[in-house]
């Protein structure tokens, strides 16, 4: 399945969160990874990244796309993929 999960927490969290979520999405924008994943392996990362949430301050949105032929993607722009700026 494809997802799209998109986040917004506290500064202190963000890069906890989002070194969890690198092992999983691809970062495309600043709070925003995208992907082919497992329910499985969804499970595990949402498990993981739950363990860095305070749930009275953060949200976190996932958005499951059962058939990744039926998401048609447009860029505007820059089209940015975050984990090919790192070595």
């Amino acid at each position: 399945m494809f997802v799209i999960l998109t986040y917004d927490v506290g500064e202190k969290r963000v890069n906890r969160v989002r070194k969890t979520l690198k092992q999983f999405l691809t970062w495309t924008q600043n709070s925003v990874f995208e992907g082919e994943i497992t329910e499985g392996k969804l499970h595990k990362c949402l498990a993981e990244v739950n363990k860095k949430l305070v749930i009275s301050e953060d949200s976190l949105y996932i958005y499951v796309v059962k058939n990744s032929h039926n998401i048609k993607k447009e860029v505007v722009g820059q089209e940015k993929n975050y984990d090919e700026l790192f070595l």
